[in-house]
């Protein structure tokens, strides 16, 4: 009684819906957008407080040898 039910609900749902493959050709994945994202905005950050971290650790350095 129940598997011409099952049947009829996988028929149903399954009708429009293309496959995975499809769907996502020719799409940038989010996780690959936000690694790109956090990437460039790690080496900007970077790229700016360099020098302050070179003094910093110089420094500190000089602290420590004395």
């Amino acid at each position: 009684m129940t598997w011409p039910f099952f049947s009829w609900a996988f028929a149903v749902t399954s009708r429009n819906v293309a496959p995975l493959e499809h769907r996502e050709r020719g799409d940038v994945p989010g996780w690959v957008m936000i690694t790109l994202m956090s990437a460039i905005l790690v080496a900007g950050l970077l790229a700016i407080a360099s020098p302050a971290l070179a003094d910093l650790f110089t420094q500190a350095m000089a602290k420590v040898g004395n």
